[in-house]
């Protein structure tokens, strides 16, 4: 399997996820003119997996070092499965709110706040359970991040609502983006649990490597949705429940748009993994999940979701990048000593 070898190419894969994770969101903004979230979402999930059997086909299949991605899930330990099943279960119902608060709110309030905030709380959750760098670097890094996140969220205060069902919306979407920062903080420790992230070109028996990692917790996304989705589509956050013959009604492009979202993130996810071998869990997780800083980006010069906010509103969101990008760079320099 391809197997990540030096701290630069690390930071370079987690760069890709930071992007990936970032931008999966525009699909769902370019579905939502003709289609519902909860809709979109199954889409999203089949694209998750079909990404992750490419991936271990293609790239966990070349190459001389560690254990090629077939032999790899035929010899991973039932408690190993188990851990990556739960990891993705956990994370199909984070992201699920997530969707859901990027519908209500938009991308540039939904991904800093859901997103940033599982940054926060997961390098946490991720450094307790394997150390790695510097924790004075990283965790300063952190609290940078969490500024942004406090300035982005005053910024989306000062956003005129049209009515007071829009106010209302967007109070939803802040909430349950706030629910889906605190669930998805903890998917990537169980993950992890599951791997062994020490030595991908020697892993110890039964433990999963990248590659089969992404393949068990596609599955577990796909089969959790199974639940989680058909409740959200009976019960959902905003509008009438919908069923499964609107799914079967839409057109192959709008299909496709979702696929695409999940291979976007899928593909993300994975170079996370695999550079979690040479930079550690909680920088490869916090790297990657400078994602709201790319979603914010694309929120407010593509999507134009701060259009017609209040004056001053552009130094929030100026306060927001800045802070992002410096607790980024702290975050790279902790691994490198």
């Amino acid at each position: 399997m391809f197997i990540v070898n030096s701290y630069t190419l690390a930071v370079v894969f987690c760069f890709v996820t930071m992007l990936c994770w970032g931008s999966w969101g525009n699909t769902q903004k370019m579905a939502s003119k003709s289609w519902r979230y909860e809709l979109y979402y199954w889409d999203y999930i089949i694209g998750m997996f079909l990404m992750a059997v490419v991936l271990g086909l293609t790239m966990g299949s070349t190459g001389g070092e560690g254990r090629s991605f077939l032999p790899d899930l035929a010899q991973a330990s039932w408690s190993s499965i188990g851990w990556v099943l739960l990891g993705g279960v956990i994370f199909n119902a984070s992201n699920i709110l997530l969707s859901a608060s990027t519908s209500l709110a938009g991308m540039s309030v939904a991904f800093p706040l859901g997103v940033g905030l599982a940054l926060v709380l997961g390098v946490f959750n991720n450094y307790i359970e394997a150390p790695k760098g510097n924790p004075l670097l990283l965790f300063l890094g952190v609290a940078l991040v969490v500024v942004a996140i406090i300035a982005n969220g005053i910024a989306s205060g000062r956003v005129p609502k049209s009515d007071k069902e829009d106010t209302n919306k967007n109070r939803k979407g802040i909430i349950i983006a706030i629910c889906a920062g605190v669930l998805m903080s903890f998917f990537y420790r169980f993950v992890v649990k599951g791997m062994d992230i020490e030595c991908f070109e020697a892993p110890a028996v039964g433990k999963l490597t990248p590659y089969s990692a992404i393949f068990i917790f596609s599955v577990g996304a796909l089969l959790s949705n199974l639940v989680f989705n058909t409740i959200v589509m009976r019960h959902p956050f905003v509008g009438s429940p919908v069923g499964y013959g609107e799914y079967f009604k839409g057109k192959l492009s709008t299909h496709l748009v979702g696929v695409l979202g999940g291979a976007i993130w899928c593909l993300g996810t994975a170079f996370s993994y695999i550079a979690a071998g040479k930079a550690g869990a909680a920088i490869s997780y916090a790297l990657g999940q400078g994602a709201p800083m790319i979603a914010a980006i694309w929120g407010v010069f593509i999507w134009k979701e701060f259009k017609g906010a209040r004056k001053g509103t552009g130094a929030y969101l100026a306060v927001m990048f800045a802070f992002f990008i410096a607790g980024l760079a702290l975050i790279i320099v902790s691994g490198g000593n």
